[in-house]
C-alpha cells in the first residue's frame, strides 16, 4: 500500500489558485453532503433589487462572476495577493472594480455606500460592514464554522489549539446585534465530509494551513498512512463541516 500513498502524495503537489477546490470536487474525490440552504439562492433573492453591491473576499472572482447580470455598480474585496491579478481578469469585464485590502476594519469605500453586501467564508469587521452599508441595506454572509473538519486534527493526532473554535453563528451574531444589527435570518449545520483518498486531504490541508498549522507529509507520515490504508479499506473517510449563514440588517 505505500506505493499507492506515496503516488497520492505526489499528485497531491498542486498549485492552488484563486479559491477553488474543483481539483477534488469535480473529479469527485472530496464531496460534501449538500446544505440545507443555498447561499447563491439567497443572494441572488436580494441581488435583483439593488443598485450597489459589494463582493468581500472574492477570491479569484470565481463565484461572482457567476452571478451575472450584475448591479450597475458592484465592487470586490480580496486580501490575497496573488488572487488579485486573477479577481482582475474574471471581473473587470464584467464592469466590477476589484480592490485589494490588508485590514477589514480599514475598507476603502465610502459611507452608506452599499445596498447589499456579500461574504462567502471571508472575515469581517462589523464596525465597518456597517459603516459602508446604507440604512436598511443587508448584509448576507455564509461562514467556516470553527469546528470544521476538526476530526482530521484529531486523526492525524495534531496537537494544535484551535484559536477559531468559538466561531459559530451564536457567537457571530451575537457580535452583529452588539454592532446595531437586526438577524433576519440564520441557519447552523455540520454536514458530513468525504475523502477518497489521501492525496486529497493532503491537499486539502495545504491550502487551509490554519488547520494544522504545523502540517507536513513529513511530518505527519505515520498517521497519514494509517489513514491512507482505512480509505483503501473502507473506500473513503468522513468527518464533519461545519457552515452558518445569516441574513442581517439595520
Amino acid at each position: 500500500m505505500k506505493d499507492t500513498f506515496y503516488h497520492f502524495v505526489k499528485q497531491a503537489n498542486k498549485p492552488f489558485q484563486g479559491w477553488n477546490f474543483s481539483f477534488l470536487t469535480d473529479t469527485g474525490r472530496l464531496s460534501t453532503e449538500p446544505l440545507p440552504w443555498s447561499y447563491s439562492s439567497i443572494v441572488l433573492q436580494y441581488m435583483h433589487s439593488v443598485d450597489h453591491m459589494l463582493d468581500m473576499g472574492t477570491g479569484g472572482g470565481e463565484f461572482l462572476s457567476l452571478l451575472t447580470p450584475l448591479p450597475a455598480r458592484t465592487a470586490a474585496t480580496e486580501g490575497y495577493a496573488p488572487n488579485i491579478a486573477l479577481a482582475k481578469a474574471k471581473l473587470e469585464p464584467l464592469g466590477v472594480s476589484v480592490h485589494e485590502i490588508e485590514d477589514d476594519a480599514k475598507l476603502p469605500f465610502a459611507n452608506e455606500q452599499f445596498d447589499l453586501i456579500i461574504n462567502k467564508h471571508e472575515s469581517y469587521c462589523e464596525a465597518e460592514v456597517k459603516r459602508i452599508l446604507k440604512p436598511n441595506g443587508v448584509f448576507i454572509t455564509q461562514q467556516v464554522g470553527g469546528l470544521d473538519t476538526l476530526e482530521l486534527n484529531h486523526l492525524l493526532h495534531a496537537h494544535t489549539e484551535n484559536e477559531y473554535s468559538y466561531w459559530d453563528m451564536q457567537y457571530a451574531t451575537s457580535q452583529l446585534k452588539q454592532s446595531g444589527f437586526q438577524i433576519l435570518k440564520q441557519q447552523e449545520y455540520f454536514p458530513y465530509q468525504r475523502f477518497y483518498d489521501i492525496g486529497s486531504i493532503i491537499y486539502y490541508l495545504k491550502t487551509i494551513p490554519w488547520q494544522i498549522p504545523d502540517f507536513s507529509v513529513s511530518k505527519y507520515e505515520e498517521q497519514l498512512l494509517r489513514i491512507h490504508n482505512h480509505i483503501q479499506q473502507n473506500g473513503y473517510i468522513e468527518v464533519k463541516a461545519h457552515r452558518f449563514y445569516f441574513i442581517a440588517s439595520f
